[in-house]
């Protein structure tokens, strides 16, 4: 099967035609957030204040990129375990972030939600932090710049690889049961 190749943003539309196990080439704007992050956003949130990025249509990467040596913008910047956001993560999706990057299994609550919102769960390839810096193009602190590498970072990407973990119809490429149904075995 030929990777795909997606903008950000996206459509839709554009989530529903992917499936859980496709490849994907994701050019665009996406940002960083670790769990220190996630927990301000969600906590600005449910008092009912402005957060300091624009969810509706984001992808969000769960990592905390390394400093950039001279002429890169970043260093190292590989996925971190995604379980750690769950219990933050359908907030945000109901806030209208449209896409997640990291690596390893979601809670049921997170696939639940996924499907809900119409989201995708993408999955970076771990121990790839130095290959994967090399599709970041430009990056800059973008809020919560106290927290050092786990503040938020706005990253440009080009031809960044990643996999469909989980699709916008709850697919998930770690559930044995669904992955035969959906006929990739």
């Amino acid at each position: 099967m030929k990777p795909k190749n997606m903008r950000i943003p996206f459509t839709k539309e554009d989530i529903k035609k992917l499936k859980a196990g496709d490849e994907v080439y994701l050019t665009g704007t996406i940002y960083t957030a670790r769990d220190a992050a996630h927990k301000r956003l969600h906590d600005l949130i449910k008092k009912g204040k402005k957060i300091p990025v624009a969810l509706k249509g984001a992808v969000i990467y769960y990592a905390g990129p390394t400093p950039g040596r001279r002429g890169r913008p970043i260093g190292s910047c590989g996925p971190t375990t995604s379980s750690r956001m769950d219990a933050f993560a359908p907030l945000l999706m109901r806030k209208g972030l449209s896409g997640m990057i990291g690596k390893g299994d979601r809670s049921k609550d997170v696939v639940r939600s996924v499907r809900k919102y119409g989201c995708v769960y993408f999955l970076a390839t771990g121990g790839l932090g130095a290959l994967l810096s090399m599709k970041v193009k430009k990056a800059r602190r973008v809020a919560f710049k106290e927290l050092g590498p786990e503040a938020i970072h706005e990253l440009k990407v080009v031809d960044f690889p990643l996999i469909v973990g989980i699709d916008s119809k709850g697919r998930n490429i770690y559930d044995k049961t669904k992955w035969k149904k959906a006929g990739r075995t």
